[in-house]
Parts: structure tokens; C-alpha cells; sequence
């Protein structure tokens, strides 16, 4: 793997590393979100164990869909086996070293015909929440995804405002639900960004995209015959973060145990498994 995605992340905001994985190992990717998917749809709305949270919407079409499960990596080995592979070190390392936790780890779905499986216009940093755990966002933060799926505008493939990272933190609607609005040009108005910089993040199974913590993004709907779902996680160096889990010390990977503070304010009070408003 050679480092031309560090000059491009950099400039752009973001990066694309192609083939990354091979379609054997796709197809193992694959089935896990098939497996975790059913898992979900089993507990019929939004259910919570731990940092493990299965989030079910009611949509007005399919009815009952997951749209994204957090922290699947407790409980299955393979989707756990992804986020602590070299490879993935490999790319985020020039960027923010090997002593590393992560504060995501999540998989996104987007079934065809689905009404309402849009992302608003966002930047990651307005979930870095307490914002005092987070510290040197610009410099500590790398998101990454990997396609499990073909993604395409068809089917709602992430879309990206080039080189946005560069504007600092911005305050986009921040009154509004990202899962629960399309991307809106009036929020981007404000701030002198025109929608015609937009360019699709165009992936392939197996592809790695990455991301700044700045960079203005967000998704449309899936208007196409496939789903589309990719798998996220999210790195920190581990000086500049509180909260995560342990993913890499000096470059070897660590195992998850008993679960740590992430993002769930409650995990010491309720870790318990338990049903939660969707």
C-alpha cells in the first residue's frame, strides 16, 4: 500500500484507498451484516446492551428497517477481526500514529426503496460530545468506511463538500437531526458553499474511504436495486481522547473487554440490556 491518499486527505478532506480487501474477505464482511441485520429486526425496535445499540426506524415504506448498529465488535468476531486489521492501521497511521483508540465502530444500512435513509449535510465534530473529552479534533480524528456494497449516487452514496475541512468547525443546522432530514443547499448558504462542489464518494466492495473531522458530508436516499452498507470506525490518537476503546498501542491491536465510556453517558448506570426510544 503506498501513502498517496495522505496527500489527498490533506488537501480534500478526504481519501479513497482502492482494493483494500479482497472479495473472499467481502464476502465475510457481508455476511456479518447479514447476521448482525437479522439480530436487530429479532428485537422489532431500538434495543441497547451495553454500547451495543441496535437502531431500528419505522419507515413508510418497508416498515421496520435498522439503519445503523453500533459497536457490533463485542460480540462478532469478524466485524471486530476488521477494525483491528494492519491494514487499517496502515492507513491511518501517518496521520495520527499507533497508539490509537476508537470511538466508532458502526454499520450503516441503506435497503432500496426505503423513504427515509438520508443523512443531512454534517461535520463529525458536532458528535464529539462532551467536547472537552475531545481534544485537537483537526489533528487527533481520521473516520474511515468500508463498502460492503457498491456505492453510488443510485444508492446513496456519501457526498462530500472538497476541501470543506479547511473552514473550521461550522455550525450547520444545528438544531436539526441529521437521520432525519435529506441535505438541504439552505443549510450550506450561510457559509458561501455552493451545493455544485458536491463530489460522490464512488466505492466499490473493498474500498477504504476516509475522512476529516471537518469535512462537511452527508448522503441521499437510495433510489436503486442493492442496498448500501458500509462499515465505519472511527480512530483517535489515544493522548488527545477520554473516552473509546483501546484499539492499538504501539501499533499491536487490543482486544475489547468489559466495556469502556464512549459514547453512552449511562453505560455505568444502565449497561444492562434494555429497549430504547427510537
Amino acid at each position: 500500500m503506498d501513502q498517496s491518499h495522505i496527500e489527498q486527505y490533506r488537501d480534500q478532506g478526504f481519501a479513497v484507498v482502492r482494493g483494500v480487501f479482497e472479495p473472499s474477505e467481502m464476502q465475510e464482511l457481508q455476511a456479518a451484516f447479514d447476521q448482525v441485520y437479522a439480530l436487530g429486526m429479532e428485537h422489532g425496535r431500538s434495543f441497547r446492551d451495553g454500547n451495543s445499540l441496535f437502531k431500528i426506524s419505522d419507515d413508510r415504506n418497508l416498515g421496520p428497517i435498522m439503519r445503523i448498529m453500533q459497536w457490533p465488535s463485542y460480540f462478532n468476531a469478524v466485524l471486530n477481526r476488521f477494525r483491528l486489521d494492519p491494514r487499517m492501521l496502515e492507513i491511518v497511521r501517518p496521520l495520527i500514529g499507533d497508539n490509537l483508540k476508537q470511538i466508532i465502530n458502526q454499520m450503516h444500512w441503506k435497503p432500496p426503496g426505503a423513504d427515509m435513509v438520508e443523512f443531512g449535510y454534517h461535520q463529525d465534530i458536532r458528535s464529539r460530545r462532551p467536547r472537552s473529552a475531545y481534544r485537537n479534533p483537526a489533528d487527533s480524528y481520521v473516520q474511515t468506511g468500508i463498502a460492503v456494497d457498491p456505492h453510488r449516487r443510485q444508492n446513496g452514496a456519501m457526498t462530500l463538500i472538497a476541501a470543506s475541512h479547511k473552514l473550521g468547525e461550522l455550525q450547520l443546522a444545528p438544531d436539526v437531526t441529521i437521520m432525519d432530514t435529506g441535505m438541504n443547499d439552505e443549510h450550506l448558504n450561510p457559509f458561501g458553499l455552493d451545493p455544485a462542489q458536491e463530489i460522490d464518494l464512488d466505492l466499490d466492495p473493498g474500498d477504504v474511504a476516509l475522512w476529516h473531522v471537518f469535512t462537511i458530508h452527508g448522503s441521499g436516499p437510495n433510489v436503486s436495486s442493492i442496498d448500501r452498507r458500509l462499515y465505519i470506525n472511527g480512530y483517535v490518537s489515544a493522548d488527545n481522547c477520554d473516552r473509546g476503546e483501546w484499539t492499538f498501542r504501539d501499533g499491536a491491536p487490543c482486544e475489547l473487554g468489559a466495556p469502556v465510556l464512549v459514547h453512552y453517558d449511562d453505560l455505568h448506570k444502565h449497561p444492562e440490556p434494555h429497549f430504547v426510544d427510537s
